[in-house]
This record gives structure tokens, sequence and C-alpha cells, in this order.
């Protein structure tokens, strides 16, 4: 059945389109002020949040014909801040990653967007900031793919950390048979995160569904220079969404732009779903384990790290 779309709503989305681009200064001759246009900045981006990535995963993320993606990629190769190597699971694939200097290009073109965009929120009355906000994600809502409710990323609030505590202890109570140990680790964990947080070098993100919680991870300062990932779960309803490998990714985005030089995280042999993501964003296993049977049945932890 045709949609009949009168010619006043049609002009009004293209106005809103003409004057947004505008705003935000996509027509500039270089993405904030930089020698890169707005999609090989978005290239830089996505590439700046994981360590490396298939062209094809890219273009999924940025909805970019693979073609063109492939003439960006090449660009940016011959001006140095992007490479390729064979990937090692299957040699017709190759994986990018940034190059020192693209490092460098990602974070002027990060910061610099960060800065415009406080600036133009900084220009809107105080009281009419959060208007514009839920405007905006009303917009991205409305307009994602329809029949399947979005999940989103937000901070930690109050009641957050009892759900992280029972979750942890359900979850793996019924795939592991672990009890009262792991629950008292889990809780201690939030405790010291509540009570010591540090918002300018940790974070909680919790994920949810039509308001619903189905995910969470924490970044937590464990020196000046490393970081550690805690506490990773998402809800069997929510798993085969791509969220887990989200989730690392903000973890190991946050860190870099806060300046730590590296990520630890602590899991158990048995978490192949975890370890897998933690294998695709660069993470290297360590030698060192440890079998314990802390919370009930043995289990072998393991150690894992990434440079930053």
């Amino acid at each position: 059945m045709m949609t009949y779309l009168t010619k006043s709503s049609i002009d009004a989305v293209r106005r809103f389109n003409r004057f947004y681009t505008r705003r935000i200064g996509v027509l500039r001759p270089g993405m904030v002020g930089s020698p890169y246009t707005l999609p090989e900045a978005r290239v830089l981006y996505e590439l700046g949040q994981v360590p490396q990535a298939t062209a094809t995963l890219v273009g999924r993320a940025l909805d970019m014909d693979l073609g063109y993606l492939s003439r960006l990629v090449q660009s940016l190769k011959r001006r140095g801040v992007l490479q390729a190597r064979r990937a090692a699971h299957d040699g017709r694939h190759s994986l990018l990653s940034l190059t020192e200097k693209g490092r460098k290009a990602y974070q002027l073109i990060n910061t610099r967007s960060r800065d415009e965009m406080s600036a133009m929120l900084a220009s809107v009355a105080k009281e009419e900031r959060g208007r514009l906000i839920s405007a905006m994600r009303d917009i991205e809502g409305l307009l994602g793919k329809a029949g399947q409710p979005e999940i989103v990323l937000r901070g930690h609030r109050p009641g957050d950390m009892g759900w992280v505590v029972e979750r942890h202890a359900a979850l793996y109570h019924e795939q592991d048979g672990w009890g009262a140990g792991f629950e008292a680790l889990v809780a201690g964990i939030v405790k010291d995160f509540l009570e010591n947080f540090d918002p300018a070098r940790e974070r909680c993100w919790i994920a949810e569904r039509n308001g619903e919680p189905v995910g969470c991870v924490f970044v937590v300062k464990q020196t000046p220079a490393v970081a550690k990932l805690r506490l990773l779960i998402v809800e069997p309803s929510a798993r085969g969404t791509g969220l887990g490998r989200r989730l690392v990714d903000e973890c190991i985005g946050f860190a870099r732009e806060k300046g730590y030089r590296k990520m630890v995280l602590w899991t158990h042999a048995h978490l192949t779903a975890a370890r897998a993501i933690y294998r695709k964003t660069g993470f290297k296993k360590l030698k060192k384990t440890e079998t314990h049977d802390s919370f009930g049945p043995k289990a072998v932890s393991e150690f894992w790290e990434l440079k930053l």
C-alpha cells in the first residue's frame, strides 16, 4: 500500500537537512579544519575506535558502498595514515588499521569535533539543551530500523549497581553453577567503583533496550597508565546483536582518549564468546593462568592485555 506524503512534510525534512549540514560544517573543504573529507574522517573515526577491522566491517558500520570505500582506503594508504595486512584467519581479507600518523589525525579530528559540538551546545540555553538532545534521540530512533528496538548505551545512575550484581550472580549461577563467592566478588567491585569513582578516568556503560538494561561494562583505573575492563555482561535476549563487541569497543576508545597506555582484564577459559571478542579487538592472552574453585566448580582464570 502506497503511503501518501505531503509536499510540505518532504520540504520540511529537506529544509532541516540543509540547515543541519550547514550548522555542523559538512560543506566545508576539510572535516573540522583537517585535510580530510567527511567520508575520510568517518573511516579514520571507525578505525580509531578499534585496533583493526576488515573493510567489510567498516563499510557495514558506515553503510558505505565497498567500491567507494576501497577508493577511500587507497587514498588514505597513499597519504600514510592507514595500513593493511592480510588477515591470519582468512587470506582473502585485509585488516585495516591506523598508522602513527593516522592515530594522530584521528585524535585531532575527534578532539576538534568534540570541541565544536561543545561550542554548539554551549550556545543553547541550559534549560533548552535537554529538549534538543531528546529531539535528536527521537529523530535517530524514528528513522532507525523499524521493528528492531535500538539498544542505547548510557552512564550509570542510582539503582544500576543492584542490577549489575543481581544479573551477574543469576546468569553465572545458571550457566556455570557459580555461587555466593562470585556474587560477593561482583558486589565488592561495584562497591569500590561507587566509593572511589573518578569520572575523569573511569566509566560504566549500561546498555538499554526499551528502557530495560540488557548489558554493562566498566573501565576502572588500575594505575595512572593502566585501565582495567571489568564486569562485561550481555543478557541472553541481547546476544547476537553485536552488543558485547560494542561495549568492549567503547571501553577501548575511552581508555585511549583518557591517555591510558594499556588495558587489562581478567576472565575465564570457558567463556568462549567473551574471549572471542577480546581477541578480535586486539587483546592478547598472557601465559599466566590460575585454577581455582573460589566460586564453586573449578575454573581456569586468564589474564589478557591490550597495548593502547
